[in-house]
């Protein structure tokens, strides 16, 4: 499916993003393995937590909306109690679901088998079955058991000690949760944190878990989990586009309602301040442990190019695509390096931002890691693929408001893998 956008004057009003995809996923999976009904409200309805969502009614686990549809009930089975699934269990796009689910089910006295879509397939999974392997599971797969289709024949699983070699909460979530299956502490060593939703929900739901000196993640199991309600905050990836649309804009005027602040998250504001953005955060409260805020920012400030280090990567990943928008419009030079990371998600996102963003006019090079990127081009409308990735039909989305003449995207049907309505918000905020 094509979109079409013509060029917009200002951007303002006051919304609420869909809830945090990352939390989203955490907060099925780990309800799925309390003892009792848990009620998450603020669920993210995208196509992604619905994968997550699929799996787990394939695994026995009983998940209900209420009337009002405002609120997921989900019926934990707990710890040991999925029953085998009669069909291979299909992950679709969400890399999330596929990672986060083998570290339960590698622990789960079940078989099963494990896929994705074609995109998902060709995506790396040795990262993750590799450190589970070394736990005991017994995983199968693609070449050498790297890539999906994968069975797992759920088995006793015994503590781990792990350095973790790339920062990755997707990884650091597998261990975790299979971890569960095992007596005694599991560690994991990182040197530069990630994401650390799946930690602040297991304190939530009763575990003991701590982060010590030199970066090191502990959880002593056994612990009982429990929990009667979760509530998802507003994801902060998704905010971030209407954030640098925002502050893009000459009338520009922004309030985000309850977005998630987890430290571990907020790249994207550090930054989006270094380029000169007039962003503030207010309203600071507490959901589960997650910390949440509502967020302004007022536009006609120029921005200014930075650099953007391998350090302040984790917290800010998936904003790389609508950061480089926000660079294209800048004033000076912006370098992103340490984001080879980029390569391997939904689409190789460095190559893809180099070649849409190129043909509005954005000047790029393209590193091995990252880009480089010449602030104060002429950006002009043209026709752009999304490549199948979400997130880079929503960054050119933001950066058509600003081009000379109409844009045409290619591909925007991936969009409600993160956020269906996405199109809908941007034409009402605009004008």
């Amino acid at each position: 499916m094509d979109i079409t956008i013509e060029p917009r004057g200002g951007f303002k009003g006051q919304v609420k993003v869909p809830g945090d995809k990352s939390i989203s996923h955490r907060a099925l999976i780990l309800s799925s393995l309390v003892e009792g009904t848990v009620e998450i409200e603020g669920l993210l309805k995208a196509d992604d937590p619905l994968s997550t969502l699929h799996c787990l009614k394939s695994l026995g686990v009983d998940i209900a909306e209420d009337k009002g549809g405002q609120k997921v009930i989900l019926k934990g089975v707990g710890l040991h109690n999925y029953i085998e699934p009669g069909d291979i269990l299909d992950a679709g796009n969400s890399g999330t679901t596929a990672r986060l689910l083998l570290g339960v089910l590698a622990g789960q006295p079940i078989f099963t088998v494990l896929t994705g879509d074609r995109s998902l397939r060709k995506r790396p999974m040795g990262r993750v079955s590799e450190p589970l392997k070394m736990m005991g599971a017994q995983i199968d797969g693609r070449a050498g058991g790297t890539l999906l289709p994968f069975s797992v024949r759920g088995t006793k699983l015994k503590p781990l000690h792990y350095v973790m070699p790339v920062a990755s909460a997707q990884v650091k979530s597998a261990i975790l949760l299979a971890s569960l299956y095992t007596q005694g502490n599991t560690v994991i060593a990182e040197d530069i944190p990630s994401r650390d939703h799946t930690e602040r929900m297991l304190l939530y739901l009763g575990a003991r878990i701590s982060r010590e000196r030199e970066g090191k993640v502990v959880i002593e199991n056994p612990f009982r989990m429990a929990a009667e309600s979760i509530r998802v905050p507003g994801d902060i990836s998704s905010a971030a586009f209407f954030l640098v649309a925002a502050a893009l804009s000459h009338g520009g005027e922004l309030v985000i309602e309850e977005v998630g602040i987890n430290p571990t998250r907020t790249g994207i504001l550090n930054i989006l301040l270094q380029m000169g953005a007039r962003v503030e955060i207010f309203n600071q409260r507490e959901y589960n442990l997650e910390p949440v805020a509502d967020l302004y920012v007022k536009g006609g400030v120029p921005l200014k190019g930075v650099e953007i280090t391998a350090e302040v990567i984790p917290s800010l990943v998936d904003e790389i695509p609508v950061l480089a928008v926000a660079a294209l419009f800048a004033e000076g030079e912006t370098v992103i390096r340490g984001a080879g990371e980029l390569r391997v998600k939904e689409t190789d996102r460095l190559q893809a931002l180099s070649s849409e963003l190129g043909k509005m006019g954005g000047k790029i090079k393209e590193m091995p890691d990252g880009l480089v990127i010449q602030g104060g081009a002429h950006v002009c409308g043209a026709r752009c693929q999304s490549h199948g990735d979400h997130r880079i039909a929503m960054a050119l989305a933001v950066a058509a408001l600003y081009a000379r003449g109409e844009t045409v995207i290619e591909g925007v049907d991936a969009v409600p893998v993160s956020f269906p309505g996405f199109f809908e918000m941007l034409d009402q905020l605009s004008c």
